[in-house]
């Protein structure tokens, strides 16, 4: 939000300063300003027992954690996990969110497990495996350069 009302304060700043200021190009800028928030704003994600959220601006996903059926990770331009329950829920969010977030990432481990054992989960498992021990893996060298112990 921060870099958007930066960059319009700029761009209108130099305008003014330039002479060249009028209610079209002021309003080009404020449409450039409010499309670079759209961009740029990130979903909020929450989780409880059982459940995972994803709040963007238009819209909110929920899923069943402890009712997952798959579980999918998404390479490209932007990594994203997919996560699917057995009631048509579907979230997808970056799993750097999960790494950043120990306490939020053990949450959804514990349900994916539980999902796991009541033979829900379909698909996925190797993938949950893949980022359990990416996330494992950055927790250790956070603990590390914490203690000094590079």
């Amino acid at each position: 939000m921060r870099c958007s009302g930066v960059l319009l304060g700029l761009l209108l700043l130099v305008d003014w300063g330039t002479g060249d200021l009028t209610w079209w190009r002021a309003a080009l800028w404020t449409t450039l300003a409010v499309l670079l928030f759209l961009v740029l704003f990130p979903p909020r994600v929450a989780a409880g027992a059982g459940w995972l959220a994803s709040r963007g601006l238009l819209r909110e996903q929920w899923v069943r954690t402890d009712h997952l059926v798959s579980v999918r990770c998404l390479d490209g331009v932007g990594r994203r996990l997919v996560l699917r329950d057995a009631f048509g829920g579907r979230v997808e969010i970056d799993p750097r969110v999960l790494t950043a977030n120990p306490p939020l990432w053990h949450r959804v481990d514990e349900d994916a497990r539980i999902s796991a054992a009541r033979g829900m989960l379909l698909c996925g498992g190797t993938a949950l495996h893949r980022l359990s021990e990416r996330i494992d893996g950055e927790t250790a060298r956070t603990v590390f350069k914490v203690s000094g112990m590079e």
